[in-house]
């Protein structure tokens, strides 16, 4: 069993293409994406024909739902880039247009397989919780509900830092992990990054690749120059959506 999950691409086609010709080089055949492909960057459109294209199973992430069921709990940055992100979409005259308004209203919000889960947050909210690092500290009752709600692994996205947390309550980095996770007998939460927005102080993007029951990080170099001077010169997208992917912030 051997395959690619990749989330949180956020509109970066700079970066999507060059971690998908990262998978290709290493023979990987299947993808799964864990949503938000979609949100803050600058070329939707292309990343979800993309997605369509290369992605066996793609979730439903919080600004994938909020594009095709409307905006709400956002700050006005990401606000007004879903809003012009929606205005790509049903005036992109692309022709798959119809078909990637269809792709992006059906996404499912879970995927299961064999007694792995897959969501874009969490089990307890699939599009919208955040499983964060520190929450570990002062909110055990929402994590222990979390781990209650799957039998082994559970990927999750959304946050764009990846790590692992085991059912022992421990949050293990990427640098403590050595880019690497194999399966033991307790369970684990596996945050597999952000393709297209990290936010971990590493710029390059993230993405998991599963072999059997060992996980390896992946670390991809994009142009980030590129695509920030693409925000910046985009009236509709907010200059901090293109400086912070300078520094993976």
């Amino acid at each position: 069993m051997r395959y690619a999950i990749i989330s949180d691409i956020h509109g970066n086609l700079e970066a999507l293409t060059s971690v998908l010709a990262h998978i290709r080089k290493r023979q990987i055949k299947d993808i799964l994406c864990l949503g938000d492909i979609v949100g803050y960057g600058p070329r939707p459109v292309e990343c979800t024909e993309l997605i369509m294209e290369n992605c066996s199973v793609c979730l439903k992430g919080n600004h994938d739902e909020s594009l095709v069921e409307g905006v709400c709990f956002f700050n006005s940055v990401a606000r007004d880039a879903l809003e012009w992100t929606r205005k790509c979409f049903l005036e992109s005259g692309h022709p798959n247009q119809q078909n990637h308004w269809q792709f992006m209203t059906e996404l499912p919000m879970t995927y299961t397989l064999d007694r792995y889960m897959f969501v874009h947050g969490s089990p307890l909210d699939p599009t919208s919780d955040y499983v964060f690092l520190q929450d570990l500290a002062f909110d055990e009752k929402k994590f222990t509900e979390i781990f209650n709600a799957f039998d082994e692994i559970l990927f999750t996205g959304h946050t764009h830092i990846p790590c692992v947390i085991t059912e022992s309550m421990e949050a293990i980095s990427l640098e403590k992990l050595g880019y690497k996770y194999q399966r033991t007998k307790e369970k684990a939460i596996i945050n597999v990054g952000s393709v297209g927005q990290p936010r971990d102080k590493d710029p390059r993007s993230c993405y998991v690749e599963v072999i059997d029951d060992f996980f390896f990080f992946h670390r991809v170099p994009y142009n980030y120059q590129k695509v920030c001077d693409e925000i910046l010169a985009n009236p509709h997208l907010d200059e901090f959506l293109g400086k912070r992917l300078l520094t993976g912030s």
